[in-house]
């Protein structure tokens, strides 16, 4: 096996679609950044609690970052809080629904295929795909998933120019070791090809596999899931003991954020400082990745 040539990976943080997500990020050294369609077709397909984000939002995020990637939502849909099943007719309107919203807000960042493999199967999957490059200008990344097997990697190696491999399913079915090898044949069958890592948070993972192109990670927000902080050194510490000082610069950079978008943040100075904790988070994990990664601007 040929040794990749390294390169200098990515990290996208996800969550981006979320207005007080992306004013965190703003405030930080964070270029990056990868966020899901979902909130922004699901109202029209009555999904419950479905919430409604402006479309001009997508926009913000593509021109706020150096890259974004745009996640299809399927994975929402298959096994987050919309899980249920969802027939042909179904995705296909989703499908639909993705192409008509990158038309109508003017989108220009990559997005992801509608990668429906466990739902329809791989033929139905080859038919969406094949739709999206004759129907949709952006770059896209298509996504290798278990049911492929060898000769469906092989016909999207052939195919595309940008690939995803999902970490998160690998290690669902036993075989996150696979990962490495699954990165090291793409890019040795197809020397130029992007390889993106989907869902991949691990160190040692991205250090072993730098040559890719791009991951995404959910880690940054760790903070206001658990109620700690993590340093870069790997300590642990609750977020509430965070120092004012390592809070402060992040504050004036969120609230103008807000004001920016006709959005008020500053009489709340508890919500500013909880958003000044994930802001200092975020930084500690891209200090974190650029010792692992490379650098990260």
């Amino acid at each position: 096996m040929i040794v990749p040539d390294q390169k200098n990976l990515k990290v996208h943080y996800a969550g981006a679609e979320q207005f007080q997500h992306l004013a965190s990020l703003q405030a930080t050294d964070v270029r990056y950044c990868l966020f899901t369609v979902f909130p922004f077709i699901a109202k029209q397909f009555k999904l419950k609690g479905a919430s409604r984000i402006a479309p001009e939002m997508a926009v913000v995020i593509d021109k706020f970052s150096k890259h974004s990637i745009m996640d299809s939502g399927l994975f929402t849909l298959m096994f987050g809080a919309h899980a249920g099943h969802y027939d042909k007719e179904f995705i296909t309107r989703w499908y639909e629904a993705i192409i008509q919203f990158v038309a109508t807000s003017g989108y220009g960042g990559t997005c992801v295929e509608v990668d429906c493999q466990k739902v329809l199967g791989v033929d139905e999957a080859w038919k969406l795909r094949e739709r999206m490059r004759d129907e949709l200008p952006n770059r896209q990344i298509n996504v290798f998933h278990w049911e492929d097997g060898k000769k469906g990697l092989d016909r999207l190696i052939e195919f595309s120019d940008y690939i995803a491999v999902s970490v998160p399913e690998l290690r669902a079915l036993g075989k996150k070791s696979y990962t490495y090898n699954l990165a090291h044949y793409i890019k040795n069958k197809k020397p130029e090809i992007d390889i993106h890592l989907l869902g991949c948070t691990e160190r040692k993972l991205l250090t072993q596999l730098k040559f890719c192109s791009t991951s995404d990670s959910t880690s940054w927000l760790s903070c206001e899931k658990y109620g700690q902080v993590e340093l870069r050194g790997g300590q642990k510490r609750h977020k509430d003991s965070l120092k004012d000082e390592a809070k402060e610069k992040y504050k004036d950079g969120i609230v103008d954020f807000y004001e920016e978008h006709n959005q008020s943040a500053q009489e709340n100075a508890h919500f500013v400082d909880r958003l000044s904790i994930k802001a200092y988070q975020a930084n500690e994990f891209l200090a974190r990745y650029t010792k692992c990664c490379g650098d990260q601007t």
